[in-house]
C-alpha cells in the first residue's frame, strides 16, 4: 500500500507578506518601521526584520548543490568536516614537539608552528616532528622563511618515506599582505613573485600543501567590516593570480596553492554568510582566468577567531565570543579553524586556556555534530539573503580596487587603508556611545574586578609592524576595547596608591525610576573602575547627602524621576556644596533650568561614555 503523507499545515490559511506588514504596523503603534526594525549594517546594506520565500526570487545561486560550482554551499558533498587547528609558539624544538604530541592526543588534527623568524632545516624538523604521523595531521609553518621551510619540509617528507601527495599543510607566504602591515615589499615585486613561483614548483607533487596565503584577517582585526575584509581579500588573491599567470605559471597551479585566512567576528549570521559569499565570488574570479579544471575554483578557507572584539577585563567572556565565532566558521563551511585562547589578548596562553580553546571546537563536532551536515545554513531565507547582499557589496569593493590598478596600486594610493580606517573610526564611535557593546568593558562591567599586577602598555595600543623605510601607511590591528581598558587600568593604577573613587547613588522619589537610573549609573561609572554604592532609597535629600559624605563619596549621582528632578536636584546640589562631583542620572525636560542653577553633569543613554568618563577622571586628578 502506498504511503500517505499528511501536510500538517494545510488546515492553516497562508499568510501573505502584506498581512505580516499590517500586523507589524499595528504593533508598532505609529513608530517608524525603518527606524525601529530595519538594521543598518556596517557592511553597507539594510537587513529587514523578516524574510520569506519570495525574497529568494533574485538569488542566483540557489540551484547549485554542495560541492558544485560556484561552491557557495561548500566544497564537500557528503559532510561538513573541518580541521581543528592549534598554534604552538616555537622557542624550543623539543618542547614544541612535546606540546604538539599532547595536542594530537586531545583531538587536534592541524598544527601551526609559529616561529619568530629564522630558517628551518631538515635537522630541525626531525626534532620538531618526531613521532608525528604526517598523513594524519595538517602541518602549517608561520613566521619562518617560507622558501627555506618548504625546501626543508619536502626533503624531510621524502627522507621519512611518506607519499608527498598524502601530506597536507601550508607555509604562510603572503608578501602582498605583509606589504599592507609593514609598508615594505621586501626586495621588490619581481623577487617575491619569483619566490611564489618557486614555492609552487617545489610542491607540485604535494596536492594538499598550500604555499600562498591571503591574510584577510589583517583587515578584520584592523576594524574592517565583513564586506571590506572579503572585498580586499579577493582583490589580494586576484593580484596573485594575475601576477603569477603573467609570469607563466598556470592558473590551476596558482589557484590550488592559495589559502585564505579570514578572521571571524561576533556578528554571527553575517560571518556565516561571509564565508559562503567568499566561495561564490572566488569561484567566479578563478573561472575568469580560464582554468582547465573547475575544481581549481574551490576556495580553501582557514578561519581564526578575531581579535578586534576580545577584552582584557572580564576575559572569560572571550570564551563566549570565540564559541559563537567558531560556530559561525563551522556552519559557514571553513576548512580549518583556530580558536584563539581567551587570554591571548594580554598574555601567553597556558594549559588551561589552550584546553578550553581546543574543546570549544570539539564540542561543535562531537556533541553538536555540525560536521556531519552538509551546508547547515541551507534553506535559511535570512542567511541566503545575507550571502547575496555581502557578495554584491564585496564585489563592488573588489571592482573599485581593480579600477585603481589592483591591490598593490590601491595600497600605494592609500585607498584600502582609508576605507578600513573610516570603518574602524565608525565602530570606535559606536563603542564609545554603546551602540556597539563589548560586554564587561563598555557595558555591564564586573564591579569587583581589579588588575593587581602590571600590564604592558602594548596591550592597550594597536599592533604597529611598520618597517623602517615604509612606502605606504600600514594597517594596524587593534582591539575595540583598548580605549576603555586603558581608561579603567588608569584607575586601577591610581588606586594602588590612592583611595579608589567612590560613586554614590542618591536614590530618592519614584521607586521604579530611581532603581532603573541607579542601575544605569552604577554600570556607567564602574566602566571606569570606580567603586559604586547603590542604595534602597532615602526619604530626604539631606539624609542622602549625609550618607554620601559619610561614605566618602567622590561622585554623588541623584537618581529619581524627571518630574521630581526640578525640585530635588537643586536641593541635593546645594547640600553637596561642591564637596563631591554632582551628577544627574538622565536627561530630564528641566535640564536647562538645572543648568541655570549651576548643575553641569548629566549622564544618559545618549552620553559619549568614553569622553565623559575621561572627563570625570580628569576632575578627580586621576
Amino acid at each position: 500500500m502506498a504511503e500517505k503523507y499528511n501536510n500538517l499545515f494545510e488546515e492553516f490559511p497562508p499568510v501573505s507578506t502584506q498581512q505580516w506588514m499590517d500586523k507589524i504596523t499595528a504593533d508598532l503603534k505609529g513608530a517608524d518601521y525603518n527606524k525601529k526594525l530595519v538594521w543598518k549594517t556596517n557592511e553597507g546594506f539594510e537587513v529587514q526584520p523578516f524574510y520569506r520565500a519570495e525574497n529568494m526570487g533574485e538569488v542566483s545561486f540557489l540551484n547549485s548543490l554542495p560541492g558544485e560550482f560556484p561552491f557557495v554551499r561548500g566544497t564537500k558533498k557528503t559532510n561538513n568536516e573541518w580541521l581543528v587547528r592549534q598554534s604552538i609558539a616555537v622557542t624550543d624544538l623539543a618542547e614544541a614537539n612535546k606540546k604538539a604530541l599532547n595536542y594530537l592526543m586531545r583531538g587536534v588534527d592541524s598544527l601551526a608552528f609559529v616561529f619568530n623568524g629564522g630558517d628551518l632545516t631538515v635537522a630541525n624538523l626531525e626534532v620538531l616532528l618526531k613521532d608525528v604521523c604526517l598523513p594524519a595531521v595538517e602541518i602549517n609553518f608561520v613566521g619562518t622563511c617560507s622558501v627555506k621551510a618548504t625546501e626543508a619540509f619536502v626533503a624531510y617528507v621524502k627522507k621519512a618515506g611518506y607519499d608527498l601527495a598524502e601530506v597536507s599543510g601550508s607555509v604562510e607566504y603572503d608578501p602582498f599582505g605583509k606589504f599592507a602591515v609593514t609598508g615594505v615589499l621586501r626586495n621588490g615585486a619581481e623577487h617575491v613573485l619569483a619566490n611564489a613561483a618557486k614555492l609552487i614548483g617545489q610542491t607540485s607533487e604535494m596536492k594538499k600543501f598550500k604555499t600562498l596565503a591571503v591574510n584577510g584577517k589583517n583587515f578584520g582585526n584592523a576594524g574592517a567590516s565583513a564586506v571590506q575584509e572579503l572585498g580586499f581579500s579577493l582583490a589580494q588573491g586576484a593580484e596573485y593570480l594575475t601576477a603569477l599567470t603573467e609570469k607563466g605559471v598556470e592558473i590551476d597551479a596558482v589557484a590550488k596553492k592559495l589559502k585564505f585566512n579570514f578572521s571571524v567576528s561576533a556578528n554571527y549570521f553575517m560571518e556565516i554568510a561571509k564565508l559562503r559569499a567568499a566561495r561564490l565570488l572566488w569561484a567566479q574570479i578563478v573561472k575568469a582566468y580560464g582554468p582547465k579544471c573547475e575544481c581549481s575554483a574551490k576556495m580553501t578557507i582557514h578561519t581564526e577567531t578575531g581579535s578586534w572584539n576580545k577584552t582584557v577585563y572580564d576575559a572569560y567572556v572571550n570564551m563566549l565570543r570565540t564559541q559563537t565565532e567558531a560556530m559561525s566558521a563551522s556552519i559557514g563551511g571553513a576548512d580549518s579553524i583556530t580558536v584563539l585562547p581567551f587570554n591571548a589578548a594580554y598574555e601567553a596562553s597556558n594549559e588551561f586556556s589552550d584546553r578550553i580553546a581546543r574543546n570549544q571546537q570539539l564540542l561543535l563536532k562531537e556533541e553538536s555534530h555540525i560536521s556531519k551536515i552538509v551546508d547547515p545554513a541551507a534553506g535559511s531565507y535570512y542567511i541566503e539573503e545575507l550571502t547575496a547582499a555581502i557578495a554584491e557589496n564585496a564585489w563592488k569593493l573588489f571592482i573599485d580596487v581593480q579600477e585603481k590598478g589592483g591591490f598593490i596600486a590601491a595600497l600605494r594610493e592609500g585607498f584600502i587603508q582609508a576605507e578600513v580606517k573610516k570603518m574602524a573610526a565608525k565602530r570606535d564611535g559606536n563603542v564609545a556611545i554603546r551602540r556597539e557593546n563589548l560586554l564587561g568593558v563598555n557595558q555591564f562591567p564586573n564591579f569587583t574586578e581589579k588588575v593587581e599586577g602590571e600590564l604592558d602598555a602594548a596591550v592597550f595600543a594597536p599592533v604597529d609592524l611598520t618597517t623602517e623605510g615604509a612606502e605606504i601607511e600600514t594597517l594596524k590591528p587593534y582591539r575595540g576595547a583598548q580605549a576603555f581598558e586603558a581608561l579603567r587600568y588608569k584607575t586601577d593604577v591610581y588606586a594602588k596608591t590612592n583611595k579608589r573613587p567612590l560613586t554614590f547613588m542618591l536614590t530618592i522619589g519614584n521607586l521604579a525610576m530611581r532603581k532603573a537610573r541607579a542601575q544605569f549609573a552604577c554600570n556607567f561609572f564602574a566602566v571606569a573602575g570606580f567603586d559604586v554604592l547603590d542604595n534602597n532609597g532615602f526619604k530626604t535629600v539631606e539624609e542622602g547627602v549625609e550618607a554620601a559624605q559619610k561614605a566618602g563619596a567622590a561622585i554623588v549621582v541623584i537618581c529619581s524621576s524627571d518630574d521630581e528632578y526640578a525640585e530635588l536636584a537643586p536641593a541635593a546640589f546645594e547640600a553637596v556644596g561642591g564637596k563631591a562631583i554632582f551628577v544627574v542620572a538622565g536627561a530630564p525636560a528641566c535640564t536647562d533650568d538645572l543648568k541655570a542653577k549651576g548643575i553641569t553633569n548629566f549622564i544618559s543613554v545618549k552620553s559619549n561614555l568614553l569622553a565623559e568618563l575621561k572627563q570625570y577622571q580628569s576632575q578627580l586628578s586621576i
